[in-house]
């Protein structure tokens, strides 16, 4: 495979999603957000289109099984500000359209509402990520991102639109995010925009974005420190806080949206039953909910 590749390939101990492919158009990305993980292997650098992108998934489409899940993007944004230019996403999704698979789209764009049209044609699902509906906070810490007040605007015209989606609460950073009367007002609000499923995960450091993290926020530096460095476990090549306080930061986003009635799961965590309450970690059960599925099942 060139740029369709089976997503987690090494398989992960960790990881709790289902059989998918990963799909980058996409190289680096231009939101800069400061607890990036992927930023430690391939440096920190704007979104550049992919040489022959399209070409490559011609071919690599010839090889994917029927009703595969197909993810754009597990680590660089399907939808940074370029795409509304190059439009290379959407490129993507008319081929897409011409397969019998399923697509599941995670990001921070409300750029995603352009191509409605496409995805109303598609077995397909959206994951949005907000971290706090705070602005300026998100500013400081997703500084080329869209604002949430944006990006909850998608949701809702997504929902209008009949395409499912649901939200990433993902990562709650000690001491920026988590406090858990925000926590419940975040998924509250989202639940009213629309969003059907919560994924969830804490922030797993990497020396490049716990330096970032440090700097932009100088007064949490010696707290994070301890709790990633020096209290916390290494996991996979990642600085984990404990399980006892993964399992104290997690506890109300599962909560609260177990109480608001949403399907919610943790992300690469290895918590127990309490913190995994849906049919997918990633959203992609969500697909089955979809205008273009509903129709595959009334012919089928």
């Amino acid at each position: 495979m060139n740029v369709v590749r089976l997503f987690d390939p090494w398989r992960s101990s960790l990881c709790t999603c289902p059989r998918k492919y990963s799909l980058h158009p996409y190289t680096g990305c231009s939101h800069f957000c400061l607890y990036c993980y992927a930023t430690s292997y391939i440096g920190r650098k704007p979104s550049t289109p992919k040489v022959k992108f399209l070409e490559r998934v011609k071919g690599d489409l010839e090889f994917i099984e029927k009703d595969a899940i197909i993810e754009m993007s597990s680590s660089s944004d399907p939808y940074p500000p370029i795409e509304e230019k190059l439009k290379l996403t959407r490129k993507t999704l008319e081929l897409l359209l011409m397969r019998d698979v399923r697509v599941l789209i995670t990001t921070k764009s409300h750029i995603v509402t352009r191509d409605i049209d496409l995805l109303r044609k598609i077995p397909s699902a959206i994951m949005i990520t907000i971290t706090t509906l705070d602005d300026s906070l998100a500013k400081l810490i997703e500084p080329e991102a869209p604002p949430p007040s944006l990006r909850l605007k998608a949701i809702r015209e997504l929902n209008v639109s009949n395409i499912p989606v649901g939200v990433r609460v993902d990562p709650i950073i000690p001491s920026v995010n988590d406090d858990p009367y925000l926590i419940a007002e975040l998924i509250e609000v989202v639940k009213e925009a629309g969003a059907r499923h919560i994924v969830t995960a804490t922030y797993k450091a990497k020396w490049d974005s716990l330096s970032r993290l440090s700097q932009a926020i100088p007064e949490i530096a010696g707290k994070l420190r301890e709790l990633y460095v020096h209290s916390g476990v290494k996991i996979h090549g990642y600085m984990y806080l404990t399980r006892n306080k993964r399992e104290e930061l997690l506890l109300p986003v599962v909560k609260t949206a177990i109480k608001l009635g949403l399907t919610v799961a943790t992300c690469r965590e290895g918590l127990n039953s309490q913190y995994f309450q849906a049919p997918s970690c990633d959203g992609s059960h969500l697909i089955s909910l979809s205008p273009r599925s509903k129709i595959n099942i009334n012919r089928s």
